[in-house]
């Protein structure tokens, strides 16, 4: 008989119950009882980032939307091409355990000067801000079709892309993971991007995780210079 997994930490946010866990040598995070990220693995995440950098013939300023364990900041701080890499998490709790228990996972990728964290609801970040960024990666869900919270699935709808396309410099990349297949997704960002492609990766149990990448922004105008660089 083999033991269970320990609970390290159990918080309550507006959002709703997130806990964290360790199973044998693996990390866990629990969001209101539902699976939502461990350490096992981590193909996806990376190429979440890594596809999306090398749709980009120049990627200097990147953001990515959900810190989770923190794989696919670790795949960004990697390429020295980037100046700028921005990463905004929801959860305080999820940045405070890279500090703590997550600290080897993540590997000091937040320690980067070129990250910056900022802890807020993605859209309403999106919608407030300025700036402008060469790729976005979005990882704040299972995917289009299983968000975490009811607010999140507008992320995933006309206004939600529309407001993605306008943080995104011409010739922008956008990078979305998913735990499954949505075509009719991929379909909605074939209306505003010109080049929409998908990436299966087989996981142990279930269907493959999915990378889709949209490039090729439409109706995105060549911003004013000092904007477009803050």
């Amino acid at each position: 008989m083999t033991d269970g997994p320990v609970v390290l930490d159990r918080v309550t946010t507006p959002r709703g119950e997130l806990v964290l866990r360790r199973a044998g040598e693996h990390f866990e995070v629990i969001s209101n009882g539902t699976f939502l990220m461990d350490t096992r693995d981590g193909r996806s995440e990376r190429l979440l980032v890594r596809a999306a950098l090398d749709r980009h013939p120049a990627p200097r300023d990147l953001l990515i939307g959900g810190l989770g364990v923190g794989f696919s900041l670790q795949a960004a701080v990697a390429d020295l091409r980037l100046r700028r890499i921005g990463v905004v998490e929801v959860e305080a709790t999820v940045a405070d355990w890279h500090r703590t228990h997550l600290a080897a996972v993540s590997s000091g990728a937040l320690d980067d000067p070129r990250v910056q964290v900022v802890i807020a609801d993605l859209g309403s970040w999106l919608a407030s801000t300025t700036a402008a960024y060469d790729v976005i990666c979005l990882d704040v869900d299972n995917g289009p079709g299983w968000t975490v919270t009811d607010g999140n699935a507008a992320l995933y709808g006309e206004s939600g892309i529309a407001l993605l396309v306008s943080r995104l410099r011409p010739g922008g990349v956008l990078a979305v993971w998913s735990a499954a297949a949505v075509p009719a997704y991929e379909r909605l960002l074939s209306r505003h991007f010109d080049l929409v492609s998908s990436h299966a990766i087989m996981v142990a149990r279930g269907e493959p995780d999915v990378v889709v990448v949209a490039s090729g922004p439409r109706g995105v105008r060549q911003r004013d210079g000092n904007r477009d660089r803050s």
